[in-house]
């Protein structure tokens, strides 16, 4: 996770790591495009490094080039480094790139900066596409303010919360249908030490905008919080802050796992994978791993929705998305690769070839329709969807919100902010400082955003 030391200027994104990360991250990737842009039928697509782009890659020339003639020349990076490079190029719209990988939080921001081609004449004309079959809340997302679509998602995730079947069992612990997160603290308190040296729950520490601060906003939405108020009043000093924030801080020094503050995404799947902890929140795209072939938990994992307070659901809403660059030489190639690398058929592809459990899904209702997936899946695609379909970008809390988004505040100088506030957070969880002192400082930081859009 890296931090900017300084602050941005408005419209220009701040770039670090964001959403959650999907996959593990693979080593040793080829890299591709050269300086030039694209010409002829070869297009340039700029992408993130994990396990399902890579399978993409692997398939793109036998099946997509194949097919269309087509050539596409991959430049494969790590999250972080993607960001960067994505942002320089689209911003100087240099036209390097015809196609990168995108998140639900960076589209509307690109778009709203004219960065991006829109797609609805191409959707229009691509009947076989199917943009109507794109889960709601995942076109919602990746729409810009003007109402027009600018991005196609590859694959998709909510949040939910993960439990020892087991376990719970063996302790005489029922997991409520729709639980609420004091009933998940007495869970975990009643899990820990269930087995030696299990806790209770795994819940992200780490330091990073979509490390700790996604799982934690989540936690605050449902609570009463919100970052900013309609009026863009910074509010992380609200009674509502703080008692969320305390609550998430508590529980996981009391019942959390060992080295919580450096424990993200891929340390909290380990713990639970390795029978170190009960019970786990975060995104909904561990279950592939959690259920994969020789995986020592694969059977024994409950699904729960994610857990609330004040509102009716609060799981997050993030995708890997394609976006086209507004500069790019070869758009129309460019929308052939995109719909291929979203559509039906190539999760049929990548179903027939690689395995039901590695298809790009949470983007396709039709995904959930189909057999093979529904019998690969069984124990967590249904529950998976459904967070997906209740996920409410535009309105997670109980207040209106300024700016779009359920983990993020749908504005660029969100990463620089969250990626600080989370430092004071997880200062907060290795017990460096009090949990009021994180927010008194947290709020200082957010009240000079906060000045750049008041009266806006």
């Amino acid at each position: 996770m890296r931090t900017q030391s300084r602050r941005r200027p408005r419209g220009v994104l701040a770039t670090a790591a964001a959403g959650t990360l999907i996959a593990p991250l693979l080593s040793g990737c080829w890299v591709g495009a050269g300086g030039a842009g694209s010409g002829g039928d070869a297009i340039n697509v700029l992408m993130v490094n994990n396990s399902q782009m890579a399978e993409l890659q692997k398939l793109t020339a036998a099946h997509f080039t194949k097919e269309t003639g087509i050539k596409v020349n991959f430049t494969v990076l790590p999250e972080n480094d993607v960001r960067d490079k994505i942002s320089q190029d689209f911003a100087n719209q240099a036209g390097q790139y015809d196609v990168a990988t995108l998140s639900n939080y960076e589209i509307p921001i690109y778009a709203k900066n004219g960065w991006l081609k829109e797609m609805d004449p191409y959707v229009a004309e691509d009947r076989a596409y199917d943009q109507q079959d794109i889960l709601k809340p995942m076109r919602q997302s990746l729409t810009g303010e003007d109402g027009k679509l600018y991005g196609q998602p590859f694959y998709g995730e909510s949040s939910f919360l993960m439990y020892r079947k087991d376990i719970f069992a063996e302790k005489g612990l029922t997991m409520p249908a729709r639980p609420t997160w004091q009933q998940v603290a007495d869970l975990a308190a009643k899990a820990d030490g269930a087995r030696p040296g299990m806790k209770g729950i795994c819940l992200r520490g780490l330091p990073g905008w979509g490390e700790v601060m996604a799982p934690l906003t989540t936690v605050v939405n449902t609570f009463g919080g919100t970052w900013f108020d309609k009026d863009w009043k910074a509010r992380l000093d609200s009674p509502e802050w703080k008692q969320a924030v305390n609550f998430y801080v508590d529980l996981v020094r009391e019942h959390g796992e060992s080295g919580a503050p450096q424990a993200g995404f891929a340390e909290c799947l380990n713990n639970l994978t390795q029978g170190k902890v009960a019970m786990w929140y975060d995104a909904t795209s561990a279950a592939g791993s959690l259920e994969a072939d020789g995986s020592p938990v694969a059977g024994k994992i409950g699904y729960a929705p994610a857990p609330v307070e004040r509102t009716e659901s609060s799981g997050w809403l993030y995708t890997w998305a394609w976006g086209i660059q507004n500069a790019s030489r070869n758009p129309d190639n460019a929308w052939k690769f995109v719909s291929w690398a979203s559509s039906k058929e190539y999760e049929q592809l990548v179903g027939e070839k690689v395995g039901w459990s590695n298809i790009p899904a949470g983007k396709r209702a039709s995904t959930y329709a189909d057999p093979a997936y529904r019998a690969e899946a069984a124990a967590f695609q249904e529950m998976t969807k459904r967070a997906i379909e209740q996920a409410r970008p535009d309105d997670p809390g109980v207040q209106p919100r300024p700016a779009p988004g359920i983990q993020f505040v749908g504005i660029p100088e969100f990463t620089d902010l969250g990626t600080k506030v989370s430092q004071e957070i997880s200062a907060a969880i290795a017990g460096r400082q009090s949990v009021d002192t994180a927010l008194r400082k947290s709020q200082q930081l957010a009240e000079e955003i906060a000045e750049e859009y008041e009266g806006r």
